[in-house]
């Protein structure tokens, strides 16, 4: 009987594989990051073929590292930077062009035109998002716009379209498999969330051919099988959903008005609201969250385009640390920040904002700021900005959040995560296993072939490491919000 679950978590910065057990840890786990290309102001681009091989490497790692064989392996399960687009040839499967990265600015004039057409309506009511450069649909139409001929071969079934779950899997059967899931789909605005298809009005205005995209699955069924030269043996692959979502999963936030935070490169707040759709209109995301036999949950996302990806800026832009470990250390130099904010709107600010030309600022310097402050205001934001959401998403639910489960690499800071609490005055919980992205998958992967029984199994997989209560008075904490939303201020609207 297979031991093992092995998940693919290929994400922005990095791709990694962890193989797990039943018990929900860790056994091996394995990590390559990748280049970040930025060919203009706001543009961020990915080589396909360096997310494949670092995948593909990763995944080989972590079997190796396990000491077991393929067919030691019940399932894999996919999870994924969402909305980042990638087009290949059927035939040779090839990319076409690099992959448009979730975070790129780049097709804010087309966002801008369907906006003043008076489209924004229709795509919220039917997809549960606003226009944004930030989803799939303008993303495709931009490349079907930029390369001569490529909408007529992709019209014609010789170009195909995926989010970076479809890409892998395409590539992982060798060309058999062109899906996705629901949770992936949901995010392209193309596809309307309540009939769980694509919408062929919205695939019109849009220009975007049917004959390219994916077929859209559950969350937890057997897609296809691995092809057995990639890893020895043919692995069945059974799970996939957007990286959110499969953290929501793996925190085992299953009933509604649970809800998880993921401190990443980007923050992303969800709430389960069920099996209901609950739309917004002050500026949050109505996503599909998963399906399972036949049934869909929905949740509230609050995503925030710049949470860790900060911290990175420390290391890469400023020269403040050698890695993005060290900026706890060096934060630890300072009692707080000095009244100083950093709003990290490197590529605009997402909800509640939806701000596509904010641009970050630092405000509040004194001749008594230091490197450490700034340091300290980069952390601080990552709690600011789930703040911001929060308070849109309690609003909008008519849930009041009793606490918040957390995850994702920031949320070893332990400093992070007081002040977080302090902030929304709620308990935040960290998980043991604070994998919950890659564990997510892997639930859902091990789920569609019993290798889990059922949700109760995941439910008692999740065990506490720490519980952060709320300790500063909150007109303390009511007043330091106060000067982040001016400095929020300051940002908005900076690039013409």
């Amino acid at each position: 009987m297979s031991r093992f679950v092995l998940a693919l978590d290929q994400g922005t910065t990095s791709s990694r594989a962890i193989v797990f057990d039943r018990g929900g840890h860790a056994v091996s786990t394995a990590q390559r990051e990748f280049p970040q290309l930025f060919p203009g102001p706001g543009h961020v681009e990915h080589d396909p073929e360096a997310i494949w091989s670092t995948q593909l490497a990763t995944a080989r790692d972590a079997i190796a590292q396990a000491g077991i064989g393929p067919t030691e392996v019940a399932a894999i399960g996919v999870t994924n930077q969402r909305e980042t687009t990638v087009l290949w040839e059927r035939e040779s499967g090839r990319p076409v062009a690099n992959a448009i990265v979730w975070q790129s600015r780049v097709t804010a004039p087309i966002c801008d035109r369907l906006k003043a057409a008076g489209y924004e309506p229709l795509f919220r009511d039917k997809t549960g998002l606003v226009v944004d450069a930030y989803f799939s649909g303008t993303k495709i139409k931009h490349l079907l716009d930029s390369v001569d001929g490529l909408r007529e071969r992709a019209a014609r079934g010789e170009v195909l379209f995926g989010t970076i779950d479809t890409f892998l899997i395409w590539r992982l059967t060798r060309g058999r498999c062109h899906v996705t899931d629901v949770s992936n789909a949901s995010r392209t605005l193309l596809f309307n969330i309540h009939t769980l298809e694509w919408d062929d009005e919205l695939l019109a205005i849009l220009d975007v051919p049917r004959a390219m995209l994916p077929e859209v699955k559950s969350s937890s069924q057997v897609y296809g099988h691995t092809d057995a030269a990639i890893f020895g043996a043919s692995i069945p692959i059974a799970g996939i959903a957007g990286d959110q979502q499969a953290a929501l999963f793996g925190q085992a936030c299953f009933e509604p008005g649970s809800a998880k935070n993921t401190y990443g490169t980007g923050c992303f707040m969800l709430l389960n609201t069920g099996e209901t759709p609950v739309p917004s209109r002050k500026g949050l995301l109505t996503t599909v969250a998963w399906q399972i036999g036949g049934r869909t949950t929905y949740a509230l996302e609050g995503a925030v385009f710049v949470a860790g990806a900060a911290v990175q800026w420390l290391r890469d832009g400023l020269k403040a640390i050698a890695a993005s470990g060290d900026v706890e250390k060096l934060m630890h130099e300072v009692a707080d920040t000095d009244g100083v904010y950093l709003v990290p709107a490197f590529v605009g600010l997402g909800a509640p904002y939806w701000d596509p030309r904010a641009r970050g600022v630092i405000v509040g310097l004194t001749r008594n700021s230091s490197v450490a402050h700034v340091a300290r205001a980069a952390v601080d934001a990552m709690a600011y900005q789930t703040r911001d959401v929060l308070d849109v998403m309690q609003d909008e639910a008519s849930i009041p959040l009793s606490t918040l489960k957390v995850d994702g690499g920031a949320a070893a800071n332990a400093t992070l995560l007081q002040f977080q609490a302090d902030l929304l005055g709620v308990p935040v919980r960290r998980p043991v296993v604070r994998e919950t992205t890659a564990l997510g998958a892997a639930y859902l992967a091990g789920l569609a072939v019993g290798y889990w029984d059922g949700l109760d199994d995941v439910r008692r997989n999740w065990a506490l490491d720490r519980e952060f209560a709320p300790q500063r008075p909150a007109a303390e904490m009511t007043r330091l919000y106060a000067g982040w939303k001016k400095a929020v201020a300051r940002s908005l609207a900076w690039e013409d």
